[in-house]
């Protein structure tokens, strides 16, 4: 007992240790820009690892996320000043959670190509739905006055980085992560022996949401004004595929290499050429289904075994 207590705290002691050190050495040796960059690349870690918890384990592609950022984010901007900051970051996530019962229950129904459009569809209407109350409301954009600095963002979003990471590697690894993974490779074989296949997809559906909640609050605390057209993004969505399948996406460390890989090219074609920034994207995420579909940490792995032999 005690060596299984042992073999849990590990990973979480590990995790949470590298992600402070690693927040510790860029705030004392960087500037505010990098400070930025690294906040970017925890909010992509967080909600990649996040997407993984449904989609990797699963098969179940959503495109749907970007509602439980734009969910939680307008929570959020409604309490803000009302409540205090982690409440605040509490609601959001609870909220996106609470949105994702009530969508994922009819939306895990339908399979395949009917479930990719069916979350791009959910998450366009709520986005209008949102829309449609600021309207009412007069709003059509909410500024966020009064947040914390950049290096209290960058925390923040570095601890839900490291929680989301911590989340897809107890979800694979553990008997709902089987099940999960036995619902991705055939679901009516995996219902016909006993795995509760229903109740497993809309658990990890909720799973999924709550980070991407709260990260839509801290994303809105970072650019301090609420926009749904920008908070319910498809490009968010599918941003979060594209670093998933290049790093590798059914298990937690694929999503670092995918992350780091994204950023640091979009770094560079913002830089350089932003018009062809899409393009690009595009392109990549075609040449790693058909090339590479076991992403960067998938090939890694393959060459550490090659070496072993």
């Amino acid at each position: 007992m005690k060596s299984n207590a042992h073999r849990t705290l590990k990973p979480i002691i590990t995790v949470f240790g590298a992600a402070a050190l690693i927040a510790a050495a860029l705030v004392l040796l960087a500037g505010e820009y990098w400070v930025i960059v690294g906040t970017n690349i925890a909010m992509w870690i967080a909600l990649t690892e996040s997407w993984i918890v449904l989609s990797g384990l699963t098969g179940y592609i959503s495109l749907g996320h970007a509602t439980f950022i734009g969910v939680g984010a307008y929570v959020f901007v409604l309490l803000w000043n009302k409540v205090p900051l982690w409440l605040g970051l509490a609601a959001a996530g609870g909220s996106a959670a609470f949105v994702a019962v009530i969508i994922g229950t009819p939306c895990l129904r339908v399979r395949g190509p009917y479930f990719v459009i069916l979350t791009l569809g959910v998450a366009e209407f709520v986005k209008f739905i949102v829309i449609n109350i600021e309207a009412g409301l007069a709003n059509f954009g909410r500024l966020v006055l009064g947040g914390p600095g950049v290096y209290m963002i960058f925390y923040l979003m570095t601890g839900l980085a490291a929680l989301a990471y911590l989340l897809a590697h107890f979800a694979r690894r553990s008997r709902f992560g089987l099940g999960l993974r036995a619902i991705r490779e055939d679901e009516n074989a995996a219902e016909t022996s006993g795995v509760p296949v229903t109740l497993l997809k809309v658990v990890a559906f909720v799973l999924s949401a709550i980070i991407p909640g709260m990260v839509g609050a801290l994303f809105v605390l970072r650019s301090g004004y609420f926009e749904p057209l920008q908070m319910f993004s498809p490009l968010l969505s599918l941003t979060m595929i594209t670093m998933a399948v290049m790093g590798g996406s059914d298990d937690a460390p694929g999503p670092l290499f995918g992350v780091t890989f994204l950023i640091v090219l979009s770094e560079i074609l913002w830089a350089n050429a932003p018009e062809i920034y899409m393009i690009v994207l595009g392109v990549l995420l075609v040449v790693f289904v058909l090339g590479v579909p076991n992403g960067i940490y998938g090939r890694l792995l393959v060459a550490r075994r090659r070496v072993a032999r």
